[in-house]
């Protein structure tokens, strides 16, 4: 399920209200985190994963960011992500990252999870597919944002569009379903 969206209504939030920088500085990774755990509280039998027997739904949205490291990849878990705030998204996926990469994250801290996100768009993939990591029934593969012209109020206007291309395992979660 693939869909273009708009970032540009997302840049205020990276300023302050007096159009500073703030403290800490948000991705837009740490706003798809926030959005894709909204978005299963939201249709709550999208937040769901596949074990050996059955489909389990859950309360809350953990979900699973992908970090490349030498090897590999890991996908440590924003637990409750539908509770928190940006910049504690922002602050504990810095600390999760950097602890990926130096590989000290504890077991507890990239197993499980209800969902996950796969973002390419630093290195310029504009569009992809990502691979569901079991139990997860979904992941969110992510595209570099780009300027492309857009159609507003009968003008034709600049904006930032990215491609988001949702995967599903459909025993958990069908087409349907996952376009809500």
């Amino acid at each position: 399920l693939a869909l273009r969206t708009q970032l540009n209504a997302s840049a205020p939030m990276r300023k302050t209200d007096k159009g500073e920088v703030p403290a800490y500085k948000l991705s837009v990774n740490d706003m798809v985190i926030k959005a894709m755990a909204m978005a299963l509280m939201a249709v709550p039998d999208a937040n769901a994963s596949w074990t050996e027997n059955a489909m389990v739904k859950h309360k809350h949205a953990d979900v699973g960011v992908a970090v490349s490291i030498p090897g590999g990849l890991i996908t440590p878990i924003i637990r409750h992500a539908d509770e928190k705030t940006l910049s504690v998204i922002s602050n504990e996926m810095k600390d999760l990252a950097s602890r990926a990469r130096s590989r000290k994250l504890k077991p507890e801290e990239y197993q499980g999870g209800t969902t996950a996100v796969s973002n390419l768009g630093m290195f310029g993939i504009k569009d992809f597919a990502a691979v569901i990591n079991p139990p997860h029934a979904t992941i969110l593969a992510v595209g570099a944002g780009e300027e492309r012209a857009v159609v507003k109020k009968g003008e034709i206007k600049i904006a930032t569009v990215m491609s988001v291309t949702l995967s599903t395992d459909h025993r958990a979660v069908d087409g349907a379903l996952g376009a809500e």
